[in-house]
């Protein structure tokens, strides 16, 4: 799975396609992108729906709503195995939800933020993802962003958590989508620091931000020619070693492997 993952409705089966054409994947969204009166249709659109499953991940409704089990019946009679679970806030709910799921836990309240570690070390999650608006109301606050723009204290505290969290236990780390889709200078700033951070993948909103994702994962060309150079002169070193000015050691090493597995 590539970094650039689309949301799309899950009540807009028309636009399944599309976003799976567009993105690395697609979410296909049953919670707050489908109103109440309007999931039963979603649902079934599911069920009729032809998306590689490899490539396909839904977003369920939190575990302790009733529409949950209405969610996890409905993808027991399709292909879709990967489900993000909005919400997440408790492991032991988490822990039993049916062993046939891979998921995604969304930390996106306090709560859920809280308890991402022992969220992230359950079996049966493989990733994280992290959501600010939902974090700042749960706190009772009305902005997860300053007003020149830049995600206020909290959210970022709350992003680099959910990443820790994520990176212990080896699970891949989704960074939170930029709402404003014409801010398309700040979406590449936050996901060039994702990408460098360690995130995996970022969610976007609409497929035209999905290249400009893409673009700040993919390492530059002087980035990737450094890499092969500095591996290839590892070869013939012994631990510490100096290379064009630069002190290198494993975790210098492991930064380029990484690298050139963006490539």
């Amino acid at each position: 799975m590539g970094p650039a993952l689309l949301f799309c409705p899950a009540d807009r089966p028309e636009r399944f396609e599309k976003a799976a054409e567009r993105a690395d994947a697609v979410i296909l969204d049953l919670e707050d992108a489908v109103a109440a009166d309007a999931k039963v249709g979603a649902r079934g659109a599911l069920i009729d729906a032809h998306l590689d499953p490899e490539r396909t991940v839904v977003r369920v409704n939190p575990a302790d709503s009733d529409a949950f089990a209405a969610d996890i019946a409905t993808l027991s009679q399709t292909d879709f195995r990967t489900i993000m679970v909005a919400k997440a806030e408790s492991a032991k709910k988490i822990r039993r939800i049916d062993p046939r799921f891979a998921v995604i836990a969304l930390c996106e309240t306090a709560r859920g933020v809280a308890a991402a570690e022992k969220i992230a070390a359950l079996d049966n999650v493989v990733g994280l993802m992290w959501g600010a608006e939902d974090l700042v109301a749960s706190l009772g606050g009305t902005s997860s962003r300053k007003p020149k723009g830049g995600y206020r204290d909290i959210a970022r505290y709350a992003r680099a958590r959910v990443l820790m969290a994520a990176g212990v236990h080896g699970k891949a780390a989704i960074d939170a989508v930029h709402l404003d889709i014409a801010d398309t200078k700040g979406l590449r700033r936050e996901a060039v620091d994702a990408a460098a951070s360690g995130f995996t993948a970022t969610a976007c909103i609409h497929p035209g931000q999905v290249s400009v994702i893409r673009e700040a994962y993919r390492p530059d060309a002087a980035s990737l020619a450094w890499a092969r150079r500095v591996l290839a002169a590892a070869d013939g070193e012994r631990g510490v070693f100096s290379f064009e000015g630069r002190m290198v050691d494993e975790p210098v090493l492991r930064h380029a492997r990484t690298l050139l597995t963006r490539a």
